[in-house]
């Protein structure tokens, strides 16, 4: 007959052998997860290297080149004296800053302002069904798809004081020849009016997608409340599309602030520095006047602008996500 300690000792050793181990169970599963790891790493890999050599090298190379006399010797003995930040006190102190400082907010604010009221308001029009309403929002994007320095000469064209197409219009009703390109005072209204019309397509598609979105239903109840019209509107479709909204308005200064094709194809930033943004000046400093140091500067004064306006949008975009 088995005793009682036989029967101890061998359920100790069953115990024993059926108790998991230290590292038994999780070193298996250990394996596994880092293999996971390692694998989404080497999915993301691709995109990492595409960023920091596209565009991180880019703006680091743009912020050493503001911290030094870069000149176009530089390019044959590879030489480029160390000043600090001389480059930017020399444009900060410049008086042409000052102006290009004013003339971007101009620039960015009046396009931006009438570029989202109107696409709006094409956007609503467009969202009643109505025959041709799909052939006529696809050739709204006909001054989305054509080349900026394209539509630059078009309306370079039209603009024209001498021959130009509007003054040949107003011409019928009397009115004198006005120089909408060459006067001061009126070349930054006409590059602002140019902006607009390209900005519309981008607009009005984006609200009309967020307007799509926005179920019907919520319309006829609020129809038996007597919400109709402009009440609809102000309670149903703009908190429906705040988020939407938001986006169109950031991404748009993003776009507006480095605008350089049509200014120079336009005008060149004159008469008069009339129309000199940050963008057209970076351009000049670097490319007309070789004076990279300064350029990169001014460009990465943009760069910042625009940066802030960039980490509004992921903020917004993440908080639509949560929600």
């Amino acid at each position: 007959m088995t005793s009682v300690s036989d029967m101890t000792s061998v359920g100790g050793r069953l115990d024993r052998r059926a108790r998991p181990t230290a590292g038994g169970p999780t070193a298996p599963r250990r394996r596994p997860r880092l293999g996971r790891q390692v694998a989404r790493w080497l999915f993301v890999a691709p995109a990492v290297i595409f960023v920091l050599v596209f565009f991180g090298y880019p703006i680091v190379q743009n912020v050493m080149m503001s911290l030094e006399n870069y000149t176009t010797t530089t390019f044959y003995t590879g030489e480029a004296p160390w000043v600090g930040f001389a480059n930017y006190v020399t444009v900060f102190t410049n008086p042409l800053f000052t102006t290009t400082v004013i003339n971007t907010a101009l620039f960015t604010v009046g396009s931006i302002v009438c570029q989202f009221v109107l696409g709006l308001g094409l956007a609503l029009f467009f969202k009643r069904h109505f025959p041709l309403g799909g052939f006529l929002r696809s050739l709204l994007l006909l001054p989305w798809l054509l080349p900026l320095i394209a539509s630059a000469a078009v309306w370079k064209w039209i603009l024209d004081q001498g021959s130009g197409a509007l003054n040949q219009f107003l011409g019928l009703f009397g009115v004198s020849p006005v120089p909408w390109l060459v006067s001061p005072s009126l070349a930054l209204v006409a590059v602002i009016g140019v902006n607009i019309w390209l900005g519309i397509p981008f607009n009005t598609t984006i609200l009309y997608s967020g307007l799509q979105a926005v179920p019907e239903e919520l319309y006829e109840a609020a129809s038996l409340d007597g919400a109709v019209g402009w009440k609809a509107f102000w309670h149903i479709t703009w908190p429906s599309i705040r988020s939407v909204v938001g986006v169109v308005v950031v991404l748009g200064v993003v776009y507006t602030l480095k605008v350089v094709d049509i200014i120079l194809g336009l005008t060149g930033g004159g008469p008069a520095n009339s129309t000199q943004t940050l963008a057209t000046w970076a351009y000049q400093n670097s490319f007309v006047q070789f004076l990279f140091g300064q350029g990169a500067a001014v460009s990465n004064v943009l760069i910042a602008v625009s940066l802030v306006f960039a980490l509004v949008y992921l903020s917004m975009t993440r908080k639509e996500v949560d929600e």
